[in-house]
């Protein structure tokens, strides 16, 4: 247990890294508000962390609606009197080439991928200033360093949470600290989404290096921890078995 327990909020948390950084988190002994669409992942997983002694919460998320993320945000204030991270993870990655001009799924990864990490800067930025202190922990990917034939939707809206990652560190003035954590490869339900049969195909392969979740859960759970004068702001993971 952190002797010092935070009050996180976690997007995105039904499955995969947001699952598992919720259990790295509440073994921690931080207080957690769990958000996602997955109402009944969330009520398992936060009964199996209070089970074990932690202390969470859940509420239904959908990123792409700001109101919805104003009020989850809310809503971990009200029972747990401030929010000291926000933890904005939850994504989509439909890859496909361009010449599929598969629109509706541009859209969708625009509007999680980064309008949704908008919404979670909007909706706890002010508390944040109000408190005088705070961590954004924004989930982008190895795709935010590198493009490759099918990723280039997808890779343009995490280079984009990079950069406004990056501006958001430089308007802070230290007193919010900022932290982008690039997964590789990493076991999930995030190709699940992809649609272009050769593109979910190819994933295959390039998924047979993968790493586990708790990985990148790790690496959360260290920039989270660092003393208030440290900002970590950037973290890579990938596998090493492979260039992913």
């Amino acid at each position: 247990m952190t002797d010092t327990p935070k009050v996180v909020v976690i997007t995105g948390a039904s499955s995969g890294i947001g699952e598992a950084t919720a259990r790295r988190l509440a073994a921690d002994g931080h207080h957690l508000l769990l958000g996602a669409r997955r109402t009944d992942r969330l009520a398992a997983l936060v009964e199996e962390i209070t089970a074990a002694g932690g202390t969470a919460a859940f509420q239904r998320l959908d990123v792409t609606d700001a109101a919805e993320v104003r009020g989850f945000v809310s809503a971990a204030r009200e029972r747990y009197g401030r929010v000291d991270v926000v933890v904005n993870n939850a994504g989509v990655m439909p890859l496909s080439p361009l010449h599929e001009l598969a629109v509706d799924e541009w859209d969708r990864m625009i509007d999680v991928n980064l309008r949704g990490v908008l919404h979670g800067i909007a909706a706890a930025l002010p508390v944040m200033r109000g408190q005088g202190r705070g961590q954004f922990v924004n989930v982008a990917s190895v795709g935010a360093y590198e493009v490759v034939p099918t990723s280039a939707v997808y890779s343009a809206t995490k280079f984009a949470v990079r950069a406004l990652s990056e501006g958001l560190r430089q308007e802070s003035s230290g007193d919010i600290r900022v932290t982008v954590v690039s997964p590789g490869v990493t076991r999930s339900e995030l190709a699940d989404s992809i649609s272009d049969p050769r593109a979910r195909e190819d994933m295959k392969t390039y998924r047979s290096v993968a790493i586990p979740a708790a990985a990148i859960a790790d690496a959360i759970a260290f920039a989270v921890t660092r003393p208030s004068e440290v900002d970590v702001n950037e973290i890579v993971v990938r596998p090493a078995a492979g260039a992913q």
